[in-house]
């Protein structure tokens, strides 16, 4: 595999996957025609019609096959923030149920803690927000305590965004299905890092993103399991099985498809593994150089392979990159004003304020190199060690 990209040629060492990645050029020239000469509505009964619904037909199922689903099961959506709105709101909006009961975890992307205030708020839906322990993960125990008759969904992600914990996602549908509850599972970040098959897992709902698996933004999807019932987000013309309607962005979803074609060939051939022993030589590096002062935040085996989030006593996170500005990375902290606000999910996971404020998300793709690494550890070691 080439570590060339263009668009990393010149800027920054790039460590900042799991807020977006760099888009593959193979992704790029998929989608061109679709841009240009190829611009039909893919509702077209002519000419100009055809080339675009097949098209889209073939990306719906190089989606399909990623996850091991049907290309039926397949719903493009605008992000994923609105895959999780439409599996959510949907969800509990067609099971008609009379206070209905929805559960999710404390440490869920706003994508799902906001849709389940709304949902509260607007509808007088019950949500239980369940904790997580030291690593960020759900007890199961603690999920199947907190099931009643009235729950209509559980909503659990597949990978934290921030640490990479990846949860029992198995377990927790199957203890969720068990007691009547359709299981959601937002796998934004796991998608294409890790195998996922929606039978395997047992999922009803799950929700991939383009823009973090290589493909633009502007594009997503949202696993329906075959006889899960939803009410539409966007009423209108019918598309996508009814479930959103609006004219379809043929160029984003061949790219999403090709993306997902890609991801589904890098998992077969192992590329992620490279992608692990860049992190734990990056974590090494650190740890050896800064012996004692760095702490791992999240599980040590079960991540997400590109994920470290990493304290480093004596520092402030933002203050060391704002350092180091030539490696682009993230905090889990907020700036308000100036002031900034410890990690909710670190918190969560019972970190202490100052060692949420210190931690650093350094994730890592598929164009790092052993230098990028390398070159990262040496900086943040400098500017550590002087802070």
């Amino acid at each position: 595999m080439s570590h060339a990209h263009p668009g990393l040629d010149a800027g920054p060492v790039y460590l900042d996957h799991n807020a977006t990645t760099p888009v593959d050029p193979r992704a790029v020239e998929a989608m061109r025609a679709y841009l240009a000469d190829q611009f039909g509505n893919p509702s077209s009964a002519h000419a100009y019609g055809t080339e675009p619904r097949a098209a889209l037909a073939r990306a719906r199922r190089q989606v399909a096959e990623l996850i091991g689903a049907r290309a039926g099961e397949i719903v493009f959506t605008g992000s994923g923030s609105e895959a999780d709105n439409l599996a959510l709101r949907g969800a509990v909006l067609a099971a008609g149920t009379d206070r209905p009961h929805v559960i999710t975890q404390i440490t869920e992307h706003p994508a799902v803690l906001e849709t389940c205030r709304s949902l509260e708020r607007l509808h007088g839906v019950e949500v239980t927000y369940l904790p997580v322990d030291g690593d960020g993960l759900v007890d199961i125990a603690v999920l199947a305590a907190a099931l009643t008759e009235r729950t209509v969904l559980v909503s659990v992600m597949a990978a934290n965004n921030e640490t990479g914990a990846l949860q029992p996602i198995a377990d927790l549908a199957r203890t969720a299905r068990a007691h009547g509850a359709l299981f959601h599972c937002d796998a934004a970040q796991a998608v294409g890092k890790v195998p996922l098959d929606v039978d395997e897992s047992g999922v009803d709902l799950l929700t991939v993103v383009g823009h973090k698996m290589y493909g633009p933004k502007g594009i997503a999807a949202l696993y329906v399991r075959e006889g899960v019932a939803l009410e539409p987000l966007v009423y209108g013309g019918g598309q996508e099985r009814g479930l959103r309607a609006g004219t379809e962005n043929v160029a984003l979803a061949v790219a999403l498809g090709t993306a997902a074609e890609l991801a589904a060939e890098e998992l077969a051939t192992g590329g992620h593994d490279r992608i692990r022993h860049l992190r734990d030589r990056l974590h090494a590096q650190l740890t050896q150089a800064l012996p004692g002062r760095v702490h791992l935040n999240g599980p040590a085996e079960a991540r997400l392979p590109n994920t470290l989030n990493i304290s480093i006593d004596g520092t402030r996170g933002h203050e060391l990159l704002a350092a180091v500005p030539e490696v682009a990375s993230s905090t889990g902290s907020a700036c308000h004003s100036g002031h900034h606000t410890p990690s909710p999910v670190l918190r969560a996971m019972g970190l202490d304020v100052d060692r949420a404020l210190s931690a650093l998300r350094l994730s890592l793709g598929r164009w790092t190199t052993p230098a990028d690494v390398d070159m990262t550890a040496r900086l943040l070691t400098a500017a550590a060690g002087s802070s």
